[in-house]
């Protein structure tokens, strides 16, 4: 029997690049690989050359064909396993750097990239795969409580561009992509193995919401023209220079998962004792969590607000969290480090608007969503809370769509679509629409 190519034959990894393509551009060096997670979809390799066909009198056919920009999609699918899935979608969120770890704490207007090495055995080789500047233009996070199979991610991922290497051996022997466009030695790089843990299921997530107005909170008084960020888990308070304020909390920063500060009334006491600084409750709101706080950018003086309770989505069925960056191809002339020269669509990239949209399909328990789609209220808060594994914020949410059609001898099934604008009164609020913690 011949032999053929199998979708199990293959394994990926990823890198973080600190710019765009920096792995295989001597940008950065090729360093530790971090298990990716389930494959569900993958090609590294898909291309397109965009040829176009010049036509001329007197022939029945184009006689020319001229090859356009070298365009690089990577279809990639997986099930949240392990870490990598975080890693990923942060950097589709946008991660920042906070407290000496990298978190997706809010939307950036950078591209944040990774590379990609990938092998398949071919019969008794090993065919090894090189992407470099992998971006997210769009993820969407589905969970399925019908069948509780693992929760995948769903990404719209682009290249700066693929090298392939033939390796011959036992399975990870070689990985060196020398003398091509993009270069790359990962022979001395152990890969790692298979995540310990088990795939997030939907039944691991709890899905929370809160409706209404909101009339309790915090009120922020510091030095003039200093404001704060509030994101999924940290409170930051920055001086009018847009630095860090050292004497907010630990260098600037307040982590409001922390037994010390998880409630209203103890984050108002620290917060008061910081030099520089007050906090007022507003409306009773003392033994709140801090966590329920509407994630925004919120100037000296003002008041971020909070939902008084957060309640259980009822019989949720399906989930689905997308965030679309709508990315910006910029084409040019790229060389390699072969010293070519190539016509790349992603010669370079920039982040376009990101649209943050989650859709809820639930058996019909009343008329709530209803009502807050045909007043046109805002619903203030909505988390997706995977427990040790972090949690994702929504905050502002318009229903833009709503559904609950009748079939006969059927349940009501209600679907529910919104859009998530951020909140506060500073600067770019917008970009707490989405806020992670993982």
């Amino acid at each position: 029997m011949a032999d053929v190519r199998q979708a199990q034959r293959v394994n990926a990894y990823y890198q973080t690049e600190t710019v765009y393509a920096g792995v295989g551009k001597t940008t950065d060096s090729p360093g530790a690989l971090s298990h990716i997670g389930l494959l569900d979809t993958f090609d590294p390799r898909m291309l397109d050359h965009q040829y176009a066909a010049v036509s001329t009198i007197g022939y029945s056919v184009a006689p020319h064909i001229l090859k356009g920009a070298t365009k690089v999609t990577v279809p990639l699918k997986i099930g949240m396993w392990g870490d990598g899935w975080k890693t990923l979608l942060g950097r589709c969120i946008g991660l920042t750097t906070i407290d000496s770890a990298s978190r997706p704490a809010y939307l950036r207007t950078d591209i944040q990239t990774i590379a990609i090495v990938a092998e398949e055995q071919l019969a008794s080789t090993w065919q090894a795969t090189l992407a470099s500047g992998v971006a997210f233009n769009k993820a969407e996070l589905e969970l399925d409580f019908t069948t509780n199979a693992p929760a995948t991610i769903n990404f719209d991922a682009t290249a700066y561009y693929v090298v392939d290497e033939a390796t011959s051996g036992a399975r990870g022997a070689a990985r060196n992509f020398a003398g091509d466009f993009l270069v790359g030695n990962y022979s001395a790089q152990t890969l790692p193995s298979d995540p310990a843990t088990d795939p997030i299921v939907p039944n691991d997530v709890t899905i929370q919401y809160s409706t209404g107005a909101i009339d309790k909170g915090l009120t922020f008084d510091g030095p003039a023209g200093s404001y704060v960020e509030i994101g999924e888990k940290y409170i930051l308070g920055y001086l009018i220079t847009g630095a860090l304020d050292s004497n907010f909390g630990t260098a600037g920063i307040y982590d409001m998962t922390l037994g010390a500060n998880d409630t209203i009334a103890e984050l108002e006491a620290l917060i008061d004792s910081d030099t520089g600084w007050t906090a007022t409750i507003v409306n009773s709101a003392d033994a709140l969590s801090t966590l329920n706080l509407q994630k925004g950018v919120y100037k000296d003086g003002s008041t971020a607000l909070m939902p008084a309770t957060m309640t259980d989505w009822p019989y949720a069925k399906t989930v689905k969290l997308t965030i679309d960056n709508q990315h910006i191809p910029l084409p040019g002339v790229a060389t390699g480090q072969d010293s070519s020269k190539k016509v790349l669509e992603y010669a370079d990239i920039a982040r376009g608007e990101s649209v943050i949209t989650l859709e809820v399909t639930s058996t019909a328990k009343d008329e709530t969503f209803y009502d807050e789609m045909v007043t046109g209220t805002a619903m203030p808060l909505v988390r997706l809370d995977f427990g040790a594994n972090g949690s994702i914020a929504l905050t502002n949410g318009r229903i833009m769509s709503r559904t609950a059609g009748y079939t006969a001898g059927a349940e009501v099934t209600e679907t529910v679509t919104m859009q998530f604008y951020g909140a506060g009164d500073f600067t770019n609020y917008s970009k707490y629409a989405i806020s992670g913690d993982f």
